[in-house]
């Protein structure tokens, strides 16, 4: 039976699998039409472009041309493109690798996975390119801005059982921050809140309800000024520790969007987010064995 979740209908190209887009379950007329509206981006020529060239393919295998029909529910395939991409000169280190994991160790500002003007500059891609690993694919995420440890799954055969760890929250992960020193306020301690999306949609906050958020935390060492702490999540929402820390009166030292929005000039790496996702331990579901790794990087130190 034909399984539309896991297509072979366009091959990996440089490192980068096909793009997916789902026609809704009502519509009706040209595809080509269907395209243009729903990612207008791309412009009516370039998609006739690639129609010709066989680069847009339904989930059933079949090329699209510029007189397909819209088909309701069905999925298409097609090559993500950019016309231009910021160049992040910054190498990631691979700190492991077996037959179903890779592991490693990110710089700062390198995405973990394309979206918006990243692409070939993103670590999944990277990865695949250098090692050849089709399959490879990211067991969880960091945000570009952070630095650290990153999971892969190398075969999909054996990936749900490894993300089930991070579902069922049996990875223990411990990160590093660099923040402002607050001698009124006590270490270790415990954070619990409840986070949503703010109307800045690439933002979260803190808002009452039952929480559905906690970090612990701790004081590794400090001067009068700043301090280096351990933060260990014990769930996994979207800027959780630059959420939390905030909400103590710790912003992150190089933090652009906490408290306030203010992204760097394009190019600009001379303020990297002090952050490090540094160690992660779990038991293996294969093999039963304990798994610990270590970031071999360091944030800067306090001044």
């Amino acid at each position: 039976m034909h399984n539309s979740h896991d297509p072979k209908v366009l091959p990996q190209r440089d490192g980068i699998s096909p793009s997916c887009v789902v026609a809704p379950s009502q519509g009706e007329g040209l595809l080509i039409d269907f395209l243009c509206e729903r990612l207008h981006t791309v412009g009516r020529v370039e998609w006739l472009r690639r129609m010709a060239v066989g680069e847009v393919v339904c989930e059933t295998g079949e090329q699209a041309g510029q007189g397909s029909l819209f088909a309701p529910g069905l999925r298409y395939y097609y090559y993500r493109k950019l016309d231009s991409e910021p160049e992040i000169p910054f190498v990631a280190e691979v700190v492991y690798r077996d037959e179903h994991l890779l592991v490693a160790d990110k710089p700062h500002f390198l995405p973990v996975v394309p979206a918006g003007q990243y692409l070939q500059n993103t670590l999944l891609v990277r990865l695949k390119r250098d090692f050849d690993v089709p399959e490879l694919s990211p067991i969880h995420r960091i945000d570009r801005d952070t630095a650290g440890l990153v999971v892969f799954s190398v075969q999909r055969a054996t990936r749900g059982v490894y993300q089930a760890l991070f579902r069922e929250r049996s990875i223990h992960k411990s990160y590093e921050a660099v923040a402002p020193y607050r001698a009124d306020l006590a270490f270790p301690r415990e954070h619990v809140s409840r986070m949503e999306e703010s109307s800045q949609f690439f933002r979260m906050h803190e808002v009452a309800g039952e929480p559905n958020s906690r970090t612990q935390m701790d004081i590794i060492e400090h001067n009068d000024a700043w301090a280096r702490y351990r933060l260990s999540p014990v769930s996994g929402k979207r800027h959780q520790l630059r959420v939390h820390m905030l909400a103590l009166g710790l912003p992150l030292k190089g933090d652009a969007l906490y408290p306030e929005v203010n992204d760097a000039l394009p190019g600009d790496y001379s303020n990297p987010l002090q952050l490090l996702a540094r160690s992660l331990a779990f038991d293996d579901p294969l093999t039963g064995l304990r798994r610990e790794f270590f970031s071999r990087r360091n944030l800067l130190p306090l001044i």
